[in-house]
């Protein structure tokens, strides 16, 4: 049975990423990239679909014993839980080194007092668990095959099969180290080289010293914000630049409902908000590459712009339904791929430019071909800005006129008009500024009520929405405007839950069948959470700014890792896992905080 969602720890190599829970099992992990089928799945299913669990032996009528203690070796992405048992205590270290040749999990167990009974159970299930491999030796080697794909399995332990299952049964003295190690190589192609799990441990502790190294950031919060800026790095498709929103599929947002979605893909308001907080925080490489790889995706069809793609710029993400998974905690359906890749998204304009505009302000070298996309989408939006869409949240509804796609169009305007100020490009200033401010006319005149003092959800709606935070994030507005004020305290009022973290939008009652279509409730959404802390820091109410900052900071699980949701009413971690929507502005949150002064201790 699959543990709650914070009791996973996440390993990767920058290319695949697998979630490791606090009993030693491994319960996802897709091979050989993000977005490719699940190995393990038992994450959305049960031990049938596939797991490999490392730890100390137990009865077979008793749970897995749970690590009593686990952490991150230093700023890396190295787990290392320990057990202590009657008969001693005994170390298991998680990794995955950056890839150079065939991807890697590598398990290495470490007695550190005592005689302990260790068992290995590695049960492969292709396919999202739909197929059992055949499994057979080749010369010492182990070797799961089903159709194009290979699991190499590689350890001196003895090991033996049972049930579909490969087990392994050893002891560990103080100082002894048993390793284990998967590697994926396609079926046709010769074995994978033998691993070197010390040399690899080595290389992958030494990879991660360094890339921290290059943080800009030493304030109060450093360790949240690093732990954040590692995950972002993980999240990262090395060979490509692309971001993944999440490694993970399908975990709910409604524990027991619907609301399950397919986040292994590089959405470019996530992709792009992320790529500005590592340009805050020192990481130009990985800026410079987010922005080939934007390149590269919307190449020769800019005005056909999707909101998310594939990690390598795939265009097709079509959404199907994994019906032979029970989901996680039985919240179906299971899905792979995203229909929504091709709704209309109106903001995406806008934290693309703004994220270009970002690069170019803090001397990333400059692309002729970036600054040509800047104003093709420009251009775009000329006839295209006041059109509904399904706004930033994807609603699966009617189309309508978000507030937010039009304030992001706006940006999107600004920062062109700016880029043409510098003097870098050509472009039609008059033309644009009159489309700047007609669009900002617009906003203020249909999407703000003046009775309540305060923007709403869309054009003629009552509803509020968090997006709306962004309103002075994003400069549309100074932050001591009154409409500012008075849509911060609507949103605090009406959007809170009794513990003071904020929703997306209501859910229930209204108009909610027409907005987003689907059933069920939601929990509060981090993003907007860490949103509410910012706008508060710039209105002035910094101590109010801080203190939900750091209740946010405790919603982390023990390794600082955070899913997309947080509800309220189970007290739990909810939503894809973890999720750079929610880790970026904490980062962001983090910085403004630092610079304002307003933080304790």
């Amino acid at each position: 049975m699959a543990g709650r969602i914070e009791d996973y720890a996440l390993i990767g190599d920058m290319q695949t990423a697998a979630l490791v829970c606090r009993d030693g099992t491994v319960d996802w992990l897709c091979l050989p990239r993000f977005d490719s089928h699940a190995v393990f799945a038992g994450l959305l299913g049960t031990d049938e679909h596939g797991f490999w669990r490392v730890g100390p032996a137990y009865g077979t009528d008793d749970p897995p014993p749970v690590a009593d203690r686990r952490r991150y070796r230093g700023d890396s992405l190295i787990l290392e839980s320990e057990w202590d048992t009657p008969r001693g205590t005994v170390r298991v270290t998680d990794f995955m080194p950056p890839r150079d040749g065939a991807p890697q999990l590598i398990r290495i167990v470490e007695g550190v007092s005592g005689r302990v009974p260790m068992r290995s159970t590695l049960r492969m299930r292709f396919s999202y668990g739909r197929i059992t491999p055949w499994v057979h030796k080749v010369d010492s080697r182990t070797v799961a095959v089903a159709g194009p794909d290979s699991v190499w399995l590689d350890t001196e332990a003895e090991t033996y099969g049972k049930n579909l299952t490969t087990y392994s049964d050893f002891t560990v003295s103080p100082g002894e180290r048993v390793a284990f190690t998967i590697s994926w190589q396609p079926s046709h192609r010769e074995p994978p080289a033998l691993p070197e799990p010390e040399a690899s441990l080595d290389a992958t502790e030494e990879f991660w010293r360094e890339w921290v190294e290059h943080c800009t950031y030493h304030g109060p919060y450093r360790e949240a914000v690093v732990r954040s800026l590692i995950t972002l790095k993980a999240l990262t498709y090395a060979p490509t630049g692309g971001i993944v929103a999440a490694p993970t599929t399908s975990l709910p947002e409604h524990i027991g409902g619907e609301r399950n979605w397919d986040y292994r893909y590089t959405w470019l308001r996530d992709a792009a908000i992320t790529l500005s907080s590592l340009l805050r925080t020192g990481y130009r490489e990985e800026a410079r590459a987010w922005r080939e790889w934007l390149l590269r995706a919307v190449a020769g069809d800019p005005e056909n712009l999707q909101i998310m793609y594939g990690i390598a710029g795939e265009r097709e993400l079509g959404e199907t339904e994994l019906d032979w998974l029970p989901g996680y905690e039985n919240s179906t359906p299971v899905r792979a791929g995203n229909g929504a890749a091709h709704q209309l998204q109106l903001d995406v304009y806008g934290e693309v430019t703004e994220a270009l505009h970002l690069a170019h302000m803090t001397g990333l070298t400059r692309s002729d071909y970036a600054s040509l996309l800047q104003l093709k989408l420009i251009r775009y939006l000329e006839s295209h800005w006041d059109l509904p869409d399904e706004g930033i949240w994807e609603v699966r509804g009617p189309r309508r006129h978000f507030v937010h796609s039009k304030v992001m169009a706006w940006v999107a305007v600004d920062r062109t008009i700016k880029l043409i100020e510098t003097g870098d490009v050509d472009g039609p200033l008059d033309k644009w500024r009159e489309l700047r401010d007609e669009i900002h006319r617009d906003v203020c005149e249909k999407g703000y009520d003046a009775e309540r003092n305060t923007f709403t959800q869309s054009y003629g709606s009552q509803e509020l929405d968090a997006s709306l935070l962004l309103i002075p994030q994003m400069g549309f507005l100074p932050p001591d405007d009154k409409r500012v004020i008075g849509t911060i305290e609507a949103i605090q009022r009406e959007l809170s839950t009794p513990d003071g973290f904020i929703l997306r939008y209501p859910t229930t009652g209204g108009d909610k069948e027409n907005l987003d279509g689907l059933a069920g409730e939601e929990g509060a959404f981090l993003a907007c959470s860490f949103w509410m802390a910012d706008d508060l820091a710039m209105i002035g109410r910094v101590d109010e700014a801080r203190k939900l900052f750091e209740k946010l900071l405790a919603l982390r699980n023990d390794l600082g890792l955070l899913a997309e949701e947080w509800d309220p009413h189970l007290q739990r971690q909810v939503g894809n896992f973890p999720q750079a929507f929610s880790h970026v502005p904490l980062i962001d949150t983090a910085l403004r905080l630092t610079a304002s002064g307003a933080y304790g201790g």
